[in-house]
């Protein structure tokens, strides 16, 4: 039994690699972080032509159609780089929606342009600090007019449209919204990781599409389940960057004569590190396997993935500073760049404490229905 990617996935993984390495140094990240503007649009506009953006969006919409693996291993590539774009936001949120929920219609006119990147799409839920229960969402639709306000919404102020969660009652709970149009106010906000701009968007009667699927709660729960997946090989990348700085900067750095590496505390912590990315990356795979078999473990599959990933890449990322002691603290040095996208990451989609009720949630149930059914 083979528990890997397949050939041409872990090809694709390599060539990734290789493009960020190239085309993604340290200093892209360090100059969006540094400067004014809210993403690398050339490295973005790279990524598109790479196919990237459309990577699981079939061939008929203008995509790859290489399926959801495929976003699941550039999804590490770009943790690993740390990359500057709003790929999470656009590829795992809004076009996994439209994919899931989308009509026909829908279909035709948003998919090509999100696969050609000539589209950037997010996914708006968040309406006040603390938990995201979609049932206490207060966001609602008048006819075909959405008023509401929506916090923390990655890429908001740079997003083309927005699919937006709203308390739909009996009808669509998801709607699309061009960002540009009128009714619609964003304001960029500040977060620990400027590389990944987010915007409070308010919305007075704007124009909203709903997405025919999307009828009740659950399917808010199923875009989350979807998209938590790619998400934690986001941070397994990243968390995996950290570990191999820590380990060559202890291999480099010499005190009494001898590289920090040698000494059993910097030894025990470097192994610490390790069990927890290879942790994640197990949880993370499970979760992938859940993606693309559609199996009914999905629930229970992106949760565990979601919360090892969490854990792991807050873990790994503040270990990795401690490794370069008093240097890991300073500027100069990369290691704030993955514990900034590590801290961000871990509240996106919901916080490790979500998910773990989550699966609570999940495991009461099956037990529930196992032992009434024996």
């Amino acid at each position: 039994m083979n528990f890997d990617f397949s050939d041409e996935l872990i090809q694709l993984r390599d060539e990734a690699r290789r493009f960020l390495a190239s085309r993604c140094p340290p200093s892209v990240p360090r100059r969006i972080l540094e400067g004014p503007e809210p993403y690398a649009a050339e490295l973005w506009r790279s990524v598109a032509e790479m196919g990237w953006t459309g990577a699981a969006i079939p061939e008929e919409y203008g995509g790859v159609g290489l399926g959801r693996l495929a976003v699941c291993v550039i999804a590490e590539e770009i943790g690993r780089s740390v990359a500057p774009i709003p790929f999470s936001s656009s590829v795992y949120l809004a076009t996994e929606a439209l994919m899931l929920f989308g009509s026909e219609a829908q279909k035709q006119a948003y998919l090509p342009k999100l696969a050609a990147g000539e589209l950037i799409g997010t996914f708006a839920m968040a309406e006040r600090p603390g938990a995201s229960d979609p049932r206490k969402l207060t966001a609602n639709i008048n006819g075909r007019a959405l008023t509401g306000t929506k916090l923390a919404v990655p890429d908001g102020d740079v997003a083309d449209f927005a699919v937006v969660a709203v308390n739909g009652g009996a009808g669509p709970w998801l709607h699309i919204v061009d960002l540009k149009g009128p009714g619609v106010t964003r304001e960029t906000i500040t977060t620990i990781d400027p590389t990944r701009s987010h915007a409070r968007i308010a919305f007075i009667d704007a124009a909203a599409e709903p997405l025919p699927g999307s009828a009740g709660p659950d399917t808010i729960r199923t875009l989350l389940d979807y998209a938590a997946v790619p998400m934690a090989f986001e941070q397994v990348g990243g968390a995996q960057a950290a570990l191999d700085m820590a380990n060559a900067y202890a291999k480099e750095r010499f005190a009494f004569g001898r590289p920090i590496g040698s000494f059993q505390g910097i030894k025990h912590k470097l192994a610490d590190m390790y069990i927890q990315v290879e942790m994640a990356r197990s949880n993370a795979y499970y979760g992938a396997w859940a993606v693309h078999t559609g199996s009914a473990e999905l629930p229970i599959a992106a949760s565990v993935a979601r919360i090892a990933a969490c854990e792991a890449g807050w873990f790994v990322t503040k270990e990795n500073i401690q490794t370069h002691g008093g240097m890991g603290f300073t500027w100069q040095m990369d290691c704030h760049l993955y514990y900034r996208r590590a801290k961000l990451l871990g509240l996106a989609l919901g916080g490790a404490r979500e998910w773990k009720q989550r699966l609570i949630g999940e495991l009461r149930a099956r037990n529930t229905t196992d032992t009434a059914a024996a």
